[in-house]
């Protein structure tokens, strides 16, 4: 396990543990099991409680934990007889955003979402899931063609932001992801966005335009990363952490201002420390928002979609 800055106390007790459990009981007069069964108890209180105080750039870490779930892990675990489309018909595959066709329990969908990849050679190839324009007209392209044939969308959000490099702008990133966002607005099904790590700008606003939008308790949405916002604020990425202590990024923070509409609670220590939990909660919040969406007129969800992002910011 790889461990945050901030948890030294913890992979310090939880080294103890894992040391006295390669010794031989038979080899010691002392009781092994009691003075492990005591440290596990205190290195599970200590991070509880570490975790239950988490501070906004400590969420913001934690979002980023390379053994956090993937989308690819959400597929794997979630969804039956995936086929991925790919292309956006006018450049190119982008691999930072992956889509297609698949079974959810008794419905057919479309899911979509970012890929930030697992080790070194997938994080390369999907451009750490920070997509170019080819992504998101692929990512519009789905979605009309789920609209098309009527299935559901569920996209997932794990992002840092949309590729800023010189050949995505030529190519049109802000028109690729403004497109993309209207497509949101305009598509007659329900859509359902879950944010599972970051959920970093218009690069997150492209595909989380959805009716119900819900956050794992410790990722992030926020309109510029932390180090963007402090070099733009201060000229100086290191306030980084201050940064993110201002900006209100966190799930708690967004549901009391009713940028989402529900948070999906995380093992303690983090969703990369129980993938099977985590990916089970995510689909409960599926299923019932499913099951909800789809009772509805097509032009009830298009209208709810609609007067749900015009009235953000009203009451805040």
């Amino acid at each position: 396990m790889q461990y945050l800055d901030f948890e030294k106390n913890i992979a310090e007790l939880e080294s103890k543990v894992n040391d006295l459990k390669q010794l031989d009981p038979s080899e010691n007069e002392i009781s092994i099991g009691d003075n492990i069964k005591q440290l596990e108890e205190k290195a599970s209180k200590a991070l509880e409680k570490l975790y239950s105080t988490l501070s906004p750039w400590q969420k913001t870490k934690v979002a980023r934990h390379p053994e956090r779930p993937h989308f690819r892990d959400y597929i794997d675990n979630l969804f039956d007889d995936f086929i991925e489309l790919s292309g956006d018909r006018k450049y190119s595959n982008d691999h930072a955003i992956i889509g297609g066709l698949a079974k959810f329990n008794d419905f057919n969908v479309m899911i979509i979402g970012h890929e930030k990849g697992a080790n070194t050679s997938e994080r390369i190839k999907h451009n750490f899931g920070m997509a170019g324009p080819e992504g998101y007209r692929k990512a519009e392209r789905l979605m009309k063609l789920a609209d098309r044939f009527n299935l559901p969308i569920i996209t997932f959000v794990d992002t840092a932001g949309a590729y800023p490099g010189i050949g995505a702008e030529e190519r049109g990133q802000s028109e690729a992801i403004a497109r993309c966002t209207q497509t949101c607005l305009n598509v007659t099904v329900p859509i359902i966005s879950i944010i599972i790590g970051e959920g970093g700008s218009g690069g997150a606003v492209a595909i989380a335009t959805a009716n119900r939008v819900t956050m794992l308790e410790h990722s992030i949405y926020t309109v510029a990363s932390p180090e963007a916002s402090a070099s733009i604020l201060w000229r100086d990425s290191s306030k980084a952490s201050e940064a993110a202590n201002s900006m209100r990024i966190t799930a708690q923070d967004l549901i009391e201002m009713k940028i989402i509409d529900g948070i999906v609670s995380e093992p303690i220590g983090g969703a990369h420390r129980n993938h099977q939990k985590i990916i089970k909660d995510v689909e409960k919040t599926i299923i019932k928002n499913l099951s909800e969406l789809t009772k509805l007129d097509r032009n009830i969800l298009v209208d709810n979609r609609r007067n749900k992002f015009l009235s953000m910011g009203r009451n805040i």
